[in-house]
């Protein structure tokens, strides 16, 4: 009893030193929004249609009851009993699975390649401020003769002959956005709009942890809520166009015939790991600025 006292005492201690959230709410906002990022916004739409629509959430559902919730709370707890990062949370608790922290950290290495993805929206979003979307039309400097604008791909005057063409939006990624160079081999010129964004998605990045939790807690109201909205408003969009039920009955009818595939069965269970943000630490950190007597369980 003397021994969990005095533990319980360090960890409220180490605590108040590293910082806490100001509430629940802030807590689950930071959790909910690192969730709702490339898994579940492009990603699993993307597998659900590969993988038999329906179908695939009969594996999804499994694996996520069996694996993901459990594992979710495994790191949750774990951080939230330790008050530690993801490397010494396991120190802690058995010195030898330290190693399981340092593995973590090197994935989060390659994690600093997802500010690339925030810099193509950043720049997608101020380009999406135009009249006349750049990617809708071939009327640019950019653009080739092989390049086919959004109304006539839409339109029934394409011949099965115009095999060489490019749409619109594929010229405008690779020609203006990336300035795809002929090869490995040329280097190409520095993308300048491209290297602002990234100085601004930093400067994003830093301002909103540059206090700890006490800054990041904050901005989670609006970064966790915005993708909810934005889901809301295009699902609200996407029903109200025509034919949108019957591509919806296309692109969820179940095709029981692909839960024989393993395969389908492997991408379900890498999905649920990809969703929840499993095994790369970031919830061992998140719980770990919970209180020490937070009932995770709730």
């Amino acid at each position: 009893m003397g021994g969990q006292r005095r533990r319980r005492r360090e960890n409220q201690t180490s605590s108040a030193d590293r910082g806490q959230w100001a509430s629940k709410t802030e807590y689950i906002l930071v959790v909910a929004g690192n969730v709702v990022g490339l898994g579940n916004v492009w990603r699993f739409p993307y597998l659900c249609y590969k993988n038999g629509g329906g179908a695939f959430l009969v594996p999804y559902c499994l694996f996520a009851v069996v694996c993901g919730i459990p594992l979710f709370l495994l790191e949750t707890s774990v951080g939230q009993f330790t008050q530690e990062g993801f490397i010494t949370s396991w120190r802690k608790l058995c010195p030898l699975a330290q190693g399981i922290g340092h593995g973590y950290f090197i994935m989060k290495l390659y994690d600093f390649s997802y500010i690339l993805v925030q810099v193509w929206a950043l720049f997608y979003l101020v380009f999406s401020f135009r009249s006349q979307l750049p990617w809708a039309s071939c009327n640019n400097t950019w653009n080739t003769a092989n390049c086919l604008g959004l109304q006539t791909l839409n339109s029934s005057n394409v011949t099965a002959n115009q095999t060489n063409t490019t749409s619109a939006a594929t010229e405008f990624w690779e020609r203006r956005v990336l300035g795809m160079s002929g090869g490995i081999e040329e280097l190409g010129s520095v993308r300048w709009e491209l290297a602002l964004c990234l100085l601004a998605c930093w400067v994003i990045c830093y301002f909103s942890i540059w206090k700890g939790v006490r800054s990041s807690g904050k901005v989670a109201y609006f970064t966790a809520t915005f993708p909810y909205v934005m889901l809301l408003v295009l699902l609200i969009r996407g029903l109200t166009l025509p034919g949108a039920w019957d591509g919806i009955y296309f692109y969820l009818y179940p095709d029981l015939n692909r839960l024989a595939n393993l395969q389908v069965w492997l991408e379900a269970g890498s999905q649920i790991f990809f969703s929840y943000s499993l095994t790369t630490g970031t919830l061992h950190v998140l719980g770990s600025y919970n209180d020490y007597n937070n009932n995770c369980y709730k």
